[in-house]
């Protein structure tokens, strides 16, 4: 009977925010996608409704925006349809990459799915990056919620905006009667105008580094699953590549995972261009998220819907070092001595918490900590 009423209130709370959501419609706009924007004097954070990305932070100080957009058109993940939307390619990712924007959330897994996860719907990234969310939004504060039927999963997101800083809380509540593994990722990707060659630079509290085992792309330039020390990573042909400057390669291809240092409560990444005197960064309890993968793809990409024109840096923190299926995660099951995936358990809730953070500076700053007052 006790799981019969939870049943009956969750049912009751998630049609009551449908009726929200509803009401609110017809939805703002953001590039041709249904949105909602917060904002207080400092900053203007939007989201939108199908996919849950938050599409941009924009700080009125300056007008900038450090999250991609990309170059096509953005569909809602709802009106995807593979016969008739080729020009985001014929690929499994290709509904994912029809809607992605800014940082995506990557749950239950980090990667690709398994053929037989395919076979049964799921995507890459699972189903966080496509799911549609009700929203309650007003002010400086927002809440998405949203089902997720393949993996037994009810999400919530919730956004506090403080001067130039967002709160931002994950709570992640299974509905299995069975404990199972899982990824949880912050896909965080930036763009130009503020991603720029040769001049954009990066921060982090990394450790050990470890490039991506495989292929990653066209254009790799790191050497296939060396080992080293944040932020010096071996080139392939010979030589040193300092990560913390964005490429000036006209193409380039490659991912490293970094295991945040474990001597700090909270992990960091921050990116920084000088010229505008901008800062840009995300901080986070190193427990909740180990890992930091560095993903990126400067105009090497030639398939649709990338065409050669795409320039980010994907900075990931989360539970899983590398993006890859389930099977591989687990199989894998720890690198540098820490696990590289999570337990959900059985009926059980996981929150997580982490800051955007903005600052108007001279220098980069070399470490980044949570707002002052900030939860714990």
């Amino acid at each position: 009977m006790r799981n019969v009423a939870r049943t009956a209130v969750r049912a009751s709370r998630l049609t009551s925010l449908r009726v929200l959501s509803a009401a609110m419609a017809p939805f703002p706009l953001h590039r041709g996608r249904r949105a909602v924007a917060i904002e207080n004097s400092d900053l203007q954070v939007t989201v939108l409704e199908e996919g849950g990305h938050i599409a941009e932070v924009v700080d009125k100080r300056t007008g900038i925006n450090p999250l991609w957009t990309p170059a096509w058109t953005s569909v809602e993940p709802s009106a995807f349809d593979p016969a008739r939307h080729t020009e985001y390619g014929t690929g499994a990712d290709a509904k994912l990459l029809a809607g992605i924007m800014g940082h995506n959330w990557c749950l239950d897994i980090f990667g690709p799915p398994s053929d037989q996860e395919l076979a049964a719907g799921l995507g890459p990234h699972g189903e966080a990056s496509v799911a549609r969310y009700d929203v309650d939004a007003g002010g400086d504060r927002l809440a998405m919620r949203a089902s997720f039927p393949l993996a037994g999963l009810e999400v919530e997101r919730r956004l506090t905006l403080h001067d130039r800083s967002v709160h931002i809380v994950e709570t992640v509540e299974s509905l299995s009667s069975c404990d199972r593994p899982i990824g949880w990722t912050q896909h965080v990707t930036l763009g130009p105008p503020f991603l720029q060659k040769g001049v954009t630079e990066f921060r982090a509290s990394a450790t050990r580094s470890k490039v991506f085992e495989g292929a990653f792309g066209s254009a790799d330039y790191l050497q296939a699953g060396a080992a080293f020390e944040w932020p010096i990573a071996p080139r392939a042909n010979g030589g040193v590549a300092d990560l913390r400057v964005f490429t000036d390669a006209s193409s380039s291809s490659a991912y490293t995972a970094h295991l945040m240092d474990k001597q700090r409560r909270d992990a960091f990444f921050v990116a920084f261009k000088a010229d505008e005197r901008f800062a840009f960064g995300y901080v986070w309890a190193q427990a909740d998220f180990p890992w930091l993968g560095i993903w990126e793809e400067n105009r090497s990409r030639r398939q649709a819907p990338w065409s050669g024109r795409a320039l980010t840096r994907g900075m990931e923190f989360g539970v899983s070092p590398f993006p890859e299926t389930r099977r591989q995660m687990v199989d894998r099951n720890s690198l540098f001595n820490t696990p590289t995936y999570r337990w959900m358990p059985a009926k059980g809730r996981i929150t997580a918490e982490y800051w955007i953070i903005v600052r108007s500076t001279d220098t980069i700053p070399e470490s980044l900590e949570r707002p002052s007052g900030g939860a714990s």
